[in-house]
């Protein structure tokens, strides 16, 4: 009988600790928990329920007067010319921007890690520059660059008897002048990224490829490459979810012009909550994210390491 009531004192004792820990927990993750529903679900959760309705700006005094309208916004998407172009020069812009930056980060991560000794800070430094810059900044340089009559680089082109193209409101020419200077700008953040990885493999694999005979460039294909495959997943990623959301580039240097040229998915969206359509905005953002994910996706299949594989 006392060894009965032994048990079931030691069992209420445990309960009681275990409640305690509990509470303890909650009180320190409460905090977060709060912040993370109110400032992060709850907009999350209501926007995307905004998608499915008409929402507008005039429906903010009354609420319950909004419409459920379905998938409607979705599929409006499909016949809006002026999103199709916006995705379309999105598209442009990760497809060229993406592999312009990863070669230019890795090609100048290279450099730095190999026998340049001198000046080495002082590169690091030149090339990450720009990634802390204001983009109001690098927009007035980049404009004083580009500019048709007086900027530098058509005065070098006029120096060979080339004339130089309006760059940034040519139709022609406007994407691709945002393309280079965003790859310029952000191949610093590449650069040290790579510079890291490249810092970790480990000598004996390029003696014993020097020892086999293998050239510079087999060097790189058979073993650089390789064993950076965890940082090309990395930087991938990163670069493609930062150049879908291109958005800074044409809202301070072309305003989406000329004749939407540079127009993208963000600055569209940005375009349509400043009107007042909420909903229709709130489907884009979602549509964006849903290709994020599928771009994510894609970039993990593609350099997943052999063991996953």
């Amino acid at each position: 009988m006392t060894a009965v009531a032994s048990d079931a004192s030691n069992r209420r004792g445990r309960s009681g600790l275990r409640l305690r820990r509990a509470a303890v927990g909650w009180g320190f993750a409460l905090p977060f928990t709060v912040l993370f529903v109110v400032f992060m679900a709850g907009p999350v959760l209501a926007s995307l329920l905004m998608s499915f309705t008409d929402i507008r700006s005039a429906d903010l005094r009354n609420p319950l007067g909004v419409n459920v309208v379905g998938m409607h916004n979705y599929s409006r998407l499909l016949h809006d010319e002026l999103f199709v172009k916006a995705a379309v020069n999105t598209a442009i812009f990760v497809f060229a921007g993406v592999p312009l930056t990863m070669v230019a980060g890795l090609a100048a991560a290279l450099g730095l890690n190999s026998g340049l000794t001198r000046f080495r800070s002082l590169f690091r430094v030149g090339y990450y520059l720009p990634v802390v810059t204001s983009i109001v900044a690098i927009s007035v340089v980049w404009r004083f660059l580009l500019q048709p009559d007086s900027g530098l680089l058509n005065s070098l082109l006029g120096l060979v008897g080339v004339d130089g193209p309006n760059w940034l409101f040519d139709t022609r020419f406007a994407l691709p002048s945002l393309i280079v200077m965003a790859a310029w700008r952000n191949l610093g953040y590449q650069m040290v990224i790579f510079l890291a990885g490249l810092q970790a493999i480990p000598q004996e694999l390029y003696e014993a490829a020097r020892i086999d005979g293998a050239t510079t460039w087999q060097q790189l294909r058979y073993v650089t490459l390789p064993a950076l495959r965890p940082t090309l997943l990395f930087v991938g990623v990163i670069a493609t979810i930062g150049y879908l959301q291109f958005f800074e580039e044409p809202l301070v240097m072309t305003q989406g012009g000329p004749l939407n040229s540079t127009l993208s998915v963000s600055y569209h969206i940005y375009n349509q909550f400043g009107f007042g359509n909420y909903g229709y905005a709130a489907a884009m953002s979602y549509v964006l994210f849903l290709v994020i994910v599928l771009m994510s996706i894609l970039w993990f299949r593609l350099l997943r390491s052999e063991e996953g594989r």
